[in-house]
């Protein structure tokens, strides 16, 4: 199991993608699978009522508890483990859409959050194998956060507050917060 860490912005699923391809390319089987965080994103509806809705994203607006869960039964190599995975265009997480199986034996768990030192987060770092941490220039991250949002239709102005409100105050806390890695990936 491999923590692929980062703030928003940073490549983590780009490189988590890329390297699960390769690895299946390369050897045969195909063993190796993404598990997004993402998945545990709490519903929008949930975020409203509580008032976080313009936080989403933010380290308290995950099933952390569940996620770790989560964890806890792929390091137990359960069989046939259903994962939720984040449909961004739909802003929410589909339940059970892949699959863990007995032949995934390279997992790559891609998240903001797995390193950070706060808890209930920093218990998720002793159930990796492995730890890998993509610590972006906040200048790199800001343009590419802007620009994912620009992506996604919104006008200029908006796509700079969206950014500036929310994720660039993740992107920060995660720079500052999480714990060594094993390895740090330099842009």
């Amino acid at each position: 199991m491999v923590g692929i860490a980062g703030p928003p912005g940073a490549g983590k699923s780009t490189l988590a993608d890329t390297l699960c391809a390769r690895l299946n390319r390369d050897i045969a089987g195909e063993p190796a699978l993404v598990v997004p965080m993402d998945g545990y994103h709490v519903d929008n509806e949930i975020l409203a009522a509580r008032g976080l809705l313009p936080r989403k994203g933010a380290p308290q607006t995950f099933d952390v508890a569940g996620f770790h869960h989560l964890l806890t039964r792929l390091r137990d190599n359960e069989a046939d483990v259903a994962i939720p995975v984040f449909d961004r265009d739909r802003d929410l997480a589909r339940a059970g859409a892949r699959l863990v199986t007995a032949a995934n034996r390279i997992l790559l768990i891609e998240g903001n959050y797995l390193l950070l030192k706060t808890e209930p987060w920093a218990q998720l770092k002793s159930l990796f194998d492995l730890t890998v941490f993509l610590p972006v220039p906040m200048s790199v991250l800001e343009a590419r956060l802007i620009q994912r949002w620009l992506d996604h239709g919104l006008g200029q102005a908006g796509a700079e507050t969206r950014a500036r409100s929310n994720d660039i105050p993740n992107a920060a806390l995660v720079l500052a917060e999480s714990q060594p890695a094993d390895v740090n990936l330099r842009y």
